[in-house]
């Protein structure tokens, strides 16, 4: 019979559970992974406590970023970007638009967005308008209105 221990989570671990929740895990689990990746707790009175301090901790900066990721969100949807490539006849780009160049295109505006946030599906080989969303925050994306142009010789 293997052997199961009660941990109490200190982040969300997929297929597990959420931050604060007890769970039970296999002993080798448990000691092997959640314990040295600080991803859980032994179950205690103490350590409960200290996951509600935490949990309320983040449950207020989480708030905080939100907050500050909807007002970004409103600059970001008030901004075009436009970004220039070699195209040929068709309108089909020699090369592509990637979420790499948008980010780019965002830092010249004066946007530090990380790349990882820009949710291109696959990259933009046509020119014309695109609206790109950017995720901001878990519960705030934006779409960004972006116009690939032709390149002037």
């Amino acid at each position: 019979m293997a052997k199961t221990m009660e941990l109490i989570l200190r982040k969300d671990v997929e297929q597990l559970g959420r931050r604060g929740q007890v769970v039970q895990v296999k002993a080798g689990y448990g000691r092997n992974y959640l314990l040295p990746h600080k991803l859980a707790m032994p179950v205690t009175e103490g350590n409960r406590k200290v996951v509600e301090q935490e949990k309320a901790a983040a449950i207020k900066r989480d708030a905080h970023e939100q907050s500050e990721a909807q007002q970004l969100a409103a600059m970001l949807a008030q901004t075009t970007l436009t970004v220039a490539r070699k195209a040929g006849e068709n309108g089909v780009l020699f090369g592509s638009v990637t979420s790499i160049d948008i980010a780019e295109e965002l830092h010249k505006k004066g946007f530090e967005i990380d790349r990882r946030k820009i949710h291109l599906d696959e990259p933009i080989k046509q020119l014309g308008e695109f609206q790109v969303p950017v995720r901001l925050h878990k519960e705030v994306t934006v779409s960004v209105p972006i116009q690939v142009v032709p390149e002037e010789s």
